[in-house]
């Protein structure tokens, strides 16, 4: 099992809220990551949200600023919140640009040099994590949903539409819906991934959606006045996309919200009762 170091455990809402850092296999390096354990899990194991961050952020940013905790606590949730990248790479081009590199990791394994032996986050989150969850803590994997904001928006759907039979429920905030399309994708995923657009087109929702529809509502929340919306986030690209396939969708736009984490923790409750509904006891 793999070891997992506490940093530090604080109680909230009846819980237990911790930051924690291990060795992952995936990233070949530390990772942090943050949890909350509701007040159910002392006597029985709960289903489990994870929340990816945007870009820029660790696995303390949705942690202090989304307010998920309450209501998690009531609905017997456990929130997993991973930091956004390996960290203290040394890689040349790492670090200096909140775009790209550290802080970036898009949630894609790389396949280019030298990125492809560290960033490997969509390996990380979707098959490290949860081994690591289920291990030590109590946690009922098979009930997993997975929610993001920004980039980890773009994490959230495509990791979902990948890996339908990993999360039952997915929701975004403001995801970067069609990476292939705007600036932050197409800075991003030629440097990971090289410059063919069909190896993009496997990290891009709106791509995704079209060859494999997930089994559920897709949930997603966007602000009007998001200072993004129009160059990075495009999420009527989406919706179209969605229609064409047929996948359920409940995309809700917001006068007046920007791209903020006061925007995340307006309509976090709306989102914990979406996966909640999802992941109740069959």
């Amino acid at each position: 099992m793999t070891t997992l170091e506490t940093i530090s455990e604080q109680r909230l809402h009846g819980g237990v809220q911790g930051i924690y850092r291990h060795h992952s296999q995936a990233c070949a390096g530390p990772m942090r990551l943050a949890v909350y354990q509701p007040p159910q899990a002392v006597r029985q194991r709960c289903p489990v949200l994870y929340f990816l961050a945007g870009l820029t952020c660790t696995e303390e940013t949705a942690t202090i600023k989304a307010g998920a905790q309450r209501l998690a606590a009531e609905m017997g949730l456990i929130l997993v919140m991973p930091d956004t990248s390996p960290r203290d790479t040394g890689f040349d081009g790492a670090t200096g640009d909140w775009e790209f590199g550290e802080g970036a990791g898009f949630y894609l394994d790389a396949t280019q040099a030298p990125w492809s032996a560290r960033f490997r986050m969509a390996s990380y989150v979707v098959d490290e994590l949860p081994a690591l969850v289920g291990a030590h803590f109590p946690a009922d994997i098979a009930r997993s949903g997975i929610c993001g904001h920004s980039m980890g928006g773009h994490g959230a759907l495509t990791l979902a539409l990948k890996h339908p039979g990993r999360y039952r429920s997915v929701s975004a905030f403001a995801p970067i819906v069609a990476p292939s399309q705007v600036p932050w994708g197409r800075k991003a995923l030629p440097r990971y991934l090289g410059d063919d657009p069909a190896a993009w087109a496997g990290h891009d929702a709106c791509e995704l959606v079209r060859r494999q529809t997930f089994p559920g509502t897709i949930l997603i929340d966007q602000g009007e006045a998001d200072p993004f919306l129009e160059a990075q986030l495009k999420p009527e690209l989406f919706d179209q996309a969605c229609a064409e396939a047929g996948q359920p969708l409940v995309l809700r736009r917001h006068a007046g919200y920007d791209h903020s984490y006061w925007f995340i923790a307006s309509f976090i409750d709306d989102h914990l009762r979406h996966h909640a509904k999802a992941l109740e006891s069959s």
